[in-house]
């Protein structure tokens, strides 16, 4: 156990992680950088006085449950983690669950982009960061609870009427079969974690389709570049889809983009404008 690195490397980290970033208030008087010691035990759950004698390399052998929390505390990335596994002398364990967190620039790129209907999927296929004009193509997530913005649970056990499933875009099917590959990547990337195997479990005893594509065992597959959604307000709308892999938190920034002077930028326009709010019901 390298301590005198370890109280360096965590005083770092500490350093550079804000309030806003962990969801707590920055309040007056703050005098150092990032958070303090005690929010950092707080959040890692374990005593302000066990985090400070860490900090001042002076501290017992951490365990696994301590370095666990400390990784989620401090919003350490794979690399990080296992570097700090590695001061600490003690081997990693499986990775925790999929982060869900999205990096404070990432959530400024979406808004940055009011021409582009722009969201982030975490890696069980979670939507969990999007800009004004996605939730107005697609879906308010904001007004949905947590486990009804799961794009897989939307695809398999929402509506499959023609036309409603998925929004009504043209490649569900395709989608379906690519949400597949990425949970069966996911379930073996964290074999451990509750959250993936209850999404998966519940997609097998809801649906057949979901069975049949999982029992196919494939882990890869082809990219849609164009896609068309069926708005119900605007009618349809083509767009180019590209979507970035941001590899140190497992998720994908998805962005669609519509072909300059078609009607489907005018359309896109439209629903920049009109929002989320419903036009198509009495006020």
């Amino acid at each position: 156990m390298d301590r005198a690195e370890l109280a360096t490397f965590l005083r770092g980290r500490r350093e550079r992680i804000t309030p806003a970033d962990v969801g707590l208030p920055a309040g007056p008087r703050r005098r150092t950088p990032g958070l303090r010691r005690e929010e950092v035990a707080q959040l890692a759950y374990i005593s302000t006085e066990y985090y400070t004698r860490l900090e001042q390399a002076r501290g017992p052998h951490p365990s696994r449950e301590v370095l666990s929390g400390l990784t989620r505390a401090l919003r350490l990335s794979d690399a990080e983690r296992g570097y700090l596994h590695e001061l600490a002398g003690v081997p990693p364990g499986p990775p925790p669950g999929p982060p869900r967190e999205v990096r404070p620039s990432v959530r400024l790129m979406l808004d940055r982009l009011p021409q582009a209907a722009a969201f982030v999927t975490s890696a069980t296929l979670e939507v969990v960061a999007w800009n004004r004009l996605a939730a107005a193509l697609m879906e308010d997530w904001s007004a949905l609870p947590r486990r009804e913005r799961n794009l897989a649970r939307r695809a398999f056990l929402g509506s499959q009427a023609p036309g409603e499933r998925l929004y009504g875009v043209s490649d569900a099917g395709e989608f379906a079969r690519s949400s597949v590959a990425r949970l069966r990547t996911t379930a073996a990337r964290y074999p451990d974690d509750p959250e993936v195997t209850a999404l998966i479990d519940e997609l097998l005893a809801g649906s057949p389709e979901f069975v049949d594509l999982w029992t196919a065992g494939d882990v890869r597959a082809e990219h849609v570049l164009r896609k068309s959604f069926r708005h119900p307000l605007v009618g349809l709308v083509t767009v180019n889809c590209d979507a970035l892999d941001l590899t140190d938190q497992d998720q994908h920034v998805v962005v669609y983009t519509a072909d300059p002077g078609s009607p489907s930028e005018e359309a896109l326009r439209l629903l920049a404008v009109i929002g989320t709010q419903r036009m198509d019901v009495p006020t």
